[in-house]
């Protein structure tokens, strides 16, 4: 039997449909599209590396969204988060070689690291290549075995989209090297923690965690980073349908060009008043400490600075205030936190637009439509989504309003700006052995 037929056999099988309804929903249509996605990206790893030996493996890893604690994690503080329906997916296989070989459906060109040099390179900041780097370099310094492989990814967590299509990304590649490697050994909190560390020092973007995390972990999950080097993670079960409602994300189409600065301001500019107090974090401080200091705080760090601060301990508490709500089924209560967040982040922290191009408000246009359109109908919720400044928002609309918001959206911001999620309950996934092989 050829390889492709015993994938194909394999990804037609009963184990593999049941395993897809879990992950993409129940929908045949759907099922039946997400197993000629995978036959896809198997024919086209073979196009790119026709000497496979046959020992082909499958990788799932989720996108994420942001449920509460908006830029509260890199202050050590707690988030609520969710896995989504949107994945992305990994052909892969060793090579016995030290070289990683990497091609990525929609891009040209083919992304290579050489395993005997594992430094980082300052040319390579800010790509795919450098992610790569830090993940496998990483590895090694934890002690786990590194080795080359092939591997061609598709990704529909789209760039942009407040989804984290980077950390979906790291994890998967951590994910590939557990497998292949070390017997899948290397635990999704772990792969999480590699992917952030390959994100802040290879790719030189100062994220914090929960985007990792979450795309590994799965499912919601409340996330108390006091100590970030052991966080504390706990999944939730509740289903937003049998409570009526919808989670969409708007797509606004705004430039994410040129925002790194204004990502790394934030956790800097709340690090900054921590300092003050001879703390590194905010989460090791209290919002009276902040306040008690206020005058000479405006002096020292700005008043900007201090707006940031005040955001993070009110959205810190929140985060778990949401995860206690949606626990005891208290949806409506979940929705005003919701909303009190969302007012925070436009108001305190000030994530909405970049000031670089006040002209360009796509996010705070979006926020303002969608809060008349819930005031309208009585019921929902919406807030900035993610890390904020362009791009994507939020938004809790009941289901009987759905196609009503989709349409006015749509109209504004184009078709196909609205994607409707679905709340995956796994996060990165080795396919081959859930799959019966």
């Amino acid at each position: 039997m050829s390889i492709e037929n015993k994938l194909q056999s394999l990804l037609n099988g009963e184990s593999a449909r049941e395993l897809f309804a879990r992950l993409y929903g129940s929908d045949t249509a759907v099922i039946e599209g997400q197993i000629g996605r995978y036959l896809g990206l198997v024919k086209d790893y073979m196009l790119m590396f026709p000497e496979t030996r046959g020992d082909i493996h499958l990788f799932s890893t989720s996108g994420r969204t942001e449920i509460g604690g908006n830029h509260t994690d890199h202050n050590n503080g707690r988030v609520l988060a969710a896995a989504v329906n949107l994945d992305s997916v990994a052909v892969a296989e060793r090579n016995d070689t030290d070289t990683i070989i990497l091609y990525s459906r929609g891009f040209s060109g083919v992304f290579r690291v050489e395993l005997d040099n594992l430094e980082p390179k300052e040319e390579e900041q800010e790509t795919t290549t450098a992610l790569i780097r830090g993940i496998a370099s990483r590895f090694r310094q934890l002690g786990y075995k590194t080795g080359g492989f092939n591997a061609y990814l598709a990704s529909d967590v789209l760039k942009g989209s407040g989804l984290s299509s980077s950390a979906s990304i790291e994890v998967l590649v951590g994910t590939i090297m557990s497998a292949l490697y070390n017997e899948g050994r290397v635990d999704p909190k772990k792969l999480a923690k590699i992917g952030q560390y390959a994100e802040n020092v290879y790719f030189n973007k100062p994220c914090g965690l929960m985007d990792q995390m979450a795309c590994a972990v799965g499912g919601f999950v409340a996330i108390d980073f006091k100590d970030p080097e052991n966080p504390v993670v706990s999944k939730i079960e509740f289903d937003l349908a049998r409570a009526g409602y919808s989670l969409l994300v708007v797509d606004t189409g705004g430039n994410h060009a040129d925002l790194t600065r204004d990502y790394a301001d934030v956790p800097r500019e709340m690090k900054s008043v921590a300092a003050v107090f001879g703390k590194s974090v905010l989460r090791d401080l209290s919002v009276d400490d902040v306040l008690a200091d206020v005058p000479s705080l405006r002096q020292k760090v700005g008043d900007r600075a201090i707006l940031r601060a005040l955001h993070f301990f009110s959205d810190n508490e929140r985060a778990a205030s949401q995860a206690a709500a949606l626990e005891k089924g208290d949806f409506n209560t979940f929705l005003e936190l919701v909303n009190e967040s969302g007012s925070s982040s436009w108001r305190l922290l000030q994530n909405v637009y970049t000031n670089q191009n006040p002209a360009e408000q796509g996010v705070t246009l979006a926020l303002a439509i969608t809060e008349r359109f819930i005031r309208q109908k009585g019921a929902g919720a919406c807030r900035v989504h993610g890390g904020g400044f362009a791009g994507t928002i939020q938004a809790y609309i009941r289901l009987e309003d759905v196609d009503e918001y989709i349409s006015i959206m749509n109209r504004i911001f184009g078709d196909r700006s609205i994607t409707v999620l679905g709340i995956r309950p796994y996060g990165t996934l080795h396919l081959n052995p859930l799959l019966g092989e």
